[in-house]
């Protein structure tokens, strides 16, 4: 099958590798120099060479905030029967965009990134397919993501949304507002490193990703569960009642059983 990449970041290349050995990849970014780090794949730079390779399914893999500056740049030059999809952490406005364009499509969220994951070990890692989409893009996704051995789910648009709100805006809040108080330690603790560990990898996304994961519209709900939390935990704290210490980390460890 030829395929096409929008994208040579960290999950474009990433993309392309996984791809190229069973496939024809073509992998496009508007700079030259990102292409350097792609191999076994054909490599554009110019739109227009997207025409005379035909792809039959296009994959967007556009850092957020250009995912549809991607589409549109491209699309004028990709086949009305080409698959085109995406597989943003974010899916604002492409509902209402792959419904105008009328084209087939297939909308994912491989939920783990370069940051963090062991990519030659995913089993543990999740994956989201769009249930809107159309049918042979989800079979060729859900082939793809067997053969990475991750976990697949399937969910709609909305459903996305509110997923992405509980495990993503809860985890980057947090971490977020840990950094937030942070000051230099010189004999740091084994968990006090770990959680800078976490807060570096997570500072070291695009801050529009950041920002656009906090601005669903799902997240102010999520984020005052933690501030009802905190105050809780700061009331026990200040009065020392040790029962109700006793109590609230037993809660605890019945939901991370």
């Amino acid at each position: 099958m030829k395929i096409q990449i929008l994208g040579a970041g960290k999950m474009g290349s990433f993309f392309a590798d996984v791809l190229s050995f069973q496939h024809e990849v073509a992998i496009f970014d508007r700079n030259p120099e990102k292409l350097r780090f792609t191999y076994n794949c054909i490599r554009m730079s110019d739109p227009q060479e997207i025409l005379d390779f035909k792809p039959e399914i296009l994959i967007n893999a556009a850092t957020v905030q250009y995912t549809m500056d991607a589409f549109r740049q491209t699309l004028p030059f990709v086949p009305e029967s080409c698959i085109i999809s995406d597989i943003a952490s974010v899916k604002t406005g492409l509902k209402e965009f792959y419904r105008e364009e009328g084209r087939p499509f297939v909308s994912t969220h491989p939920m783990f990134g370069p940051t963090f994951a062991n990519l030659d070990n995913l089993s543990f890692e999740n994956a989201i397919i769009i249930s809107e989409s159309s049918h042979m893009g989800k079979v060729f996704f859900r082939d793809l993501y067997n053969s990475l051995k991750l976990n697949i789910f399937e969910y709609t648009f909305d459903e996305h949304d509110e997923t992405i709100a509980y495990s993503l805006s809860i985890p980057f809040a947090s971490t977020l507002i840990f950094a937030s108080v942070m000051k230099h330690q010189e004999a740091p603790g084994t968990t006090f490193k770990k959680h800078m560990t976490i807060a570096r990898g997570l500072l070291s996304e695009d801050d529009y990703l950041l920002t656009e994961i906090l601005f669903n519209p799902h997240t102010p709900l999520q984020l005052e569960r933690i501030q009802k939390e905190l105050a809780g935990l700061l009331q026990i704290i200040e009065t020392k009642d040790s029962q109700a210490m006793k109590d609230f980390l037993s809660a605890i460890r019945k939901n991370i059983h």
